[in-house]
């Protein structure tokens, strides 16, 4: 009987993987959404949430409870900024700042609102508050150059 080959050693399987699952053609986009896609309106749902967690921290007693609040108020606040920054960024070009030149200030105003000196950082109401009103000011501005 003829004597066997030793067997191959098996690839290592992250190398296996990456083989067989390597895109074959790499596409490039313009922009992080599908045109059309676009609306304030994601970031207004955060800033809600944003102000209905505040409301609960300030009605409860329970520390652990309050706790929870602030945690998902301050998760809640950076998606609010990922949101306007991808309005800023991406959907708004340069003949609809030169259209709104106050849109520059009014999405720093917004995004800084969000932060770390606003909502992120505050328990106040009245902050999310001024927030919501900044978006709203976009979200004019924004349906305004879909028409």
């Amino acid at each position: 009987m003829p004597a066997k080959k030793p067997a191959k050693k098996p690839e290592n399987m992250k190398v296996l993987m990456k083989r067989i699952f390597a895109p074959r053609t790499t596409v490039f986009a313009h922009c992080d959404l599908p045109c059309g896609v676009y609306d304030p309106a994601q970031a207004k749902i955060e800033a809600l949430s944003v102000k209905a967690a505040m409301e609960k921290y300030h009605a409860s007693s329970d520390p652990d409870f309050k706790s929870r609040a602030v945690a998902v108020k301050e998760e809640r606040s950076h998606h609010v900024k990922e949101h306007l920054w991808v309005l800023w960024t991406d959907y708004f070009k340069p003949n609809h700042f030169e259209a709104y030149p106050q849109l520059h200030t009014l999405f720093n105003e917004a995004t800084k609102l969000a932060g770390a000196a606003g909502t992120k950082g505050s328990n106040d109401v009245a902050v999310a508050e001024k927030l919501l009103a900044k978006i709203d000011e976009i979200a004019d501005i924004f349906w305004a150059t879909k028409k």
